[in-house]
């Protein structure tokens, strides 16, 4: 049971790379990446906001809720 991140399909959607999110949203290239994969706990509300923005999508676009 868990957060499923579909971030990196949301890029893959925007022709969006890695490089170029991370300058824009203000994070280092290897913070996206531990994100991308889900390897982080937790996410600041000002960074997924600023991920939405850029990617012109919704939350529930990059996060989806995984049960049993």
């Amino acid at each position: 049971m868990g957060l499923v991140v579909n971030l990196d399909v949301v890029m893959a959607q925007r022709k969006v790379s890695s490089r170029e999110l991370a300058r824009a949203i203000g994070i280092t290239e290897a913070n996206l990446s531990l994100l991308k994969r889900g390897k982080v706990k937790g996410v600041r509300f000002e960074t997924l906001a600023a991920i939405c923005q850029h990617l012109d999508c919704q939350p529930g676009d990059i996060l989806a809720f995984a049960g049993d």
